[in-house]
């Protein structure tokens, strides 16, 4: 019996590559500005049990437009070639679809790298933890490092750049609990998955 078209595509995100524990590391670093709030400024990072629970409380939006809870699918622990572990999400969507801050916050680099492609790296608004948005098509306009956000603001949109494949369109999302040392983009990454399968239903900014 013919797989059906979604099955094929789910099966063939196990061929997309990622590092083992955290988002590939940016190819140039941008500078880092100390100021109030800010994650340069932050003395220590929270433990990842501090960073489940922080996030219990400020809840997560659905991170790909007009997705519904019931249309997520936990590929967390999924092995991926080389041996390594997929440590995200992979939320299918048509090329295109708008990619949505989980999260209120700031930008914290927008850039590419082999395997994520085009990227967008955010913060929550204390700099606790870290989202990692990849395989963009594109960024919306005006969007630049060091913007403020707010949940539901569209980022950029849903594609296959970096090792994703050509035909299965998909953001891949990562969280990752903010490191002492401010590296961002090596932090010890959460499920998200149980987070953004709760409602919100406390207002957080």
């Amino acid at each position: 019996m013919p797989r059906p078209p979604l099955l094929l595509a789910l099966l063939s995100l196990a061929a997309c590559a990622r590092p083992h524990y955290s988002a590939p590391v940016p190819a140039s670093f941008p500078p880092r500005v100390a100021h109030a709030g800010s994650v340069a400024a932050r003395p220590s990072a929270v433990t990842s049990i501090e960073a489940v629970d922080y996030l219990l409380v400020r809840g997560l939006e659905l991170p790909v437009a007009g997705m519904t809870r019931v249309q997520l699918r936990d590929t967390f622990d999924e092995g991926r070639d080389g041996g390594r572990v997929h440590r995200a999400l992979d939320i299918l969507a048509p090329r295109g679809t708008a990619v949505l801050a989980a999260d209120s916050g700031r930008v914290l680099r927008i850039g590419a790298n082999p395997l994520g492609g085009n990227i967008i790296y955010a913060s929550d608004p204390l700099g606790r933890v870290v989202y990692y948005y990849a395989h963009l098509d594109g960024y919306q306009p005006g969007l630049t490092a060091g913007a403020t956000i707010a949940r539901g603001d569209t980022l950029g949109y849903v594609g296959t750049t970096g090792n994703a494949p050509k035909d299965t369109p998909h953001l891949h999302f990562q969280v990752m609990r903010m490191p002492a040392d401010g590296r961002y983009w090596d932090g010890e990454p959460i499920n998200p998955f149980p987070l953004l399968l709760l409602v919100r239903t406390a207002s957080q900014p």
